[in-house]
């Protein structure tokens, strides 16, 4: 089934690969099927400068989220980063990277962060057990 999603691996990490279909079929359930999306993993010189550019916050983060349109948007996720913050969270690493798509997507349907992004979040960490 199409879900109108890409994924980019740019890291230098790329020893990890994440369930490409799980992703597709969280951004559906989230954004719908039709909304085109652009996933990419980049390294956290990167994630720094996207960070500085567009936030001006001179740090790496471990996941931003860019809606171009009402139908299309960016995430960029730092695995090393999202790795780190794992431990913090007390979650495996793959697991907490799904949980972090999930914190994107609902950003990219317009939540700031509170208790209603909490539950939106939640919504969709109970449909795909994460």
């Amino acid at each position: 089934m199409e879900s109108n999603i890409t994924i980019t691996y740019k890291s230098k990490s790329n020893s990890f690969k994440i369930d490409e279909l799980l992703f597709g079929n969280i951004k559906s359930a989230a954004l719908g099927k039709k909304y085109e999306l652009s996933v990419v993993f980049i390294g956290p010189k990167e994630m720094q400068k996207i960070n500085l550019t567009y936030r001006n916050k001179d740090y790496a983060t471990d996941i931003l989220s860019f809606p171009l349109s009402e139908t299309s948007g960016e995430i960029f996720i730092c695995r090393q980063k999202a790795d780190q913050k794992s431990k913090e969270y007390d979650r495996e690493k793959l697991n907490f990277l799904y949980f972090l798509f999930i914190h994107g997507l609902v950003h990219l349907k317009g939540f700031e962060h509170g208790s209603r992004m909490d539950k939106e979040e939640e919504k969709f960490r109970k449909k795909f057990k994460i």
